[in-house]
């Protein structure tokens, strides 16, 4: 018989890729739509997972996005991410779910701490201020799954901490996507109109860890298949990092596009660097398979089946 798996955010990247993969069959995965189960809803949450009684709870749902978005909205990445960590985690726990796979999010480091970014740094300085309700909602709902842990060892409550990810489902709008996505867009409309430039905000140092959507799944079915086995806190990355400049010029080689790109000194730009130390994950035995060059070809295929 297989096991129960109930999954949020099932409309998101991570969770499109999750019930595309190859691990899906062996799972009965519920992943309820927004008009089907309100996630900001807290006794509707309880009620359903009460009645369906999962043996896994997945928590991949939240509201996301990049530096325009964060900025423009911090009350409510603050209070819908708080929200919703709160009622999946609870609601899980006084079910009686034993079993619980929270995504957290390098946002939750603090900003001035030294690269790479080691799980014991959480909580050791301030947060990263362009994107800092997002991450106090996220560091809530992993101190909520630790202290219900220490409270009770028999409930198996655990975070992986994801690098920035792209790929398969992604978001592709300029004002509210992630890095990688936006410039596969930017390029794009570039090489249609045929323009010869493209604007990169700051100079184009800061330097990000991008992995592929694909690879987190692997790891997310792993951990599911053997919760026990992971840390009560793991970074899921890639252990390397590149330039936004990196990023731009690769996104153009695969695209096809030959123009010049400026820098506008005046834009935000976040933390210098965000590079997660995989020390743990190697440690239990996992990496990720997928290169940038085909992470971002397999990606920019899916965005031209979507345009």
């Amino acid at each position: 018989m297989r096991k129960k798996l109930f999954l949020t955010g099932g409309s998101g990247m991570v969770g499109r890729n999750l019930l595309s993969h190859a691990s899906a069959k062996d799972w009965d995965i519920l992943y309820p739509s927004s008009k089907q189960l309100d996630l900001m809803d807290g006794p509707a949450v309880a009620a359903y997972i009460s009645k369906h009684k999962p043996d896994i709870v997945v928590h991949a749902a939240g509201r996301v996005g990049g530096i325009k978005a964060n900025m423009a909205d911090p009350v409510a990445f603050l209070d819908q991410n708080l929200m919703l960590g709160r009622n999946v985690i609870l609601g899980a726990r006084n079910a009686g779910v034993k079993h619980l796979l929270n995504l957290g999010s390098t946002c939750i480091y603090p900003h001035d701490v030294p690269n790479p970014l080691k799980e014991e740094m959480i909580l050791t300085g301030q947060l990263e201020p362009t994107n800092e309700g997002y991450a106090l909602a996220k560091l809530v709902a992993l101190r909520l799954c630790m202290y219900i842990r220490q409270e009770d060892p028999s409930f198996v409550y655990k975070t992986l901490i994801p690098c920035n990810l792209y790929g398969m489902y992604d978001k592709f709008d300029p004002n509210g996507s992630h890095l990688i996505p936006a410039i596969i867009r930017k390029v794009y409309e570039a090489e249609k109109a045929g323009h010869d430039t493209i604007e990169i905000w700051g100079d184009g140092t800061a330097r990000r860890e991008f992995m592929y959507a694909g690879d987190l799944v692997d790891a997310i079915y792993k951990a599911a298949n053997s919760i026990e086995t992971i840390p009560d806190l793991m970074n899921v990355g890639v252990g390397s990092d590149h330039s936004v400049n990196d990023y731009y010029a690769a996104v153009a080689g695969i695209v096809g596009w030959n123009g010049t790109f400026v820098h506008d000194l005046s834009k935000p730009v976040g933390m210098k660097q965000k590079l997660c130390d995989t020390g743990r994950q190697t440690a239990w035995g996992w990496q990720p398979e997928t290169s940038l060059a085909v992470g971002i070809s397999k990606t920019y295929k899916h965005f031209l089946e979507m345009t």
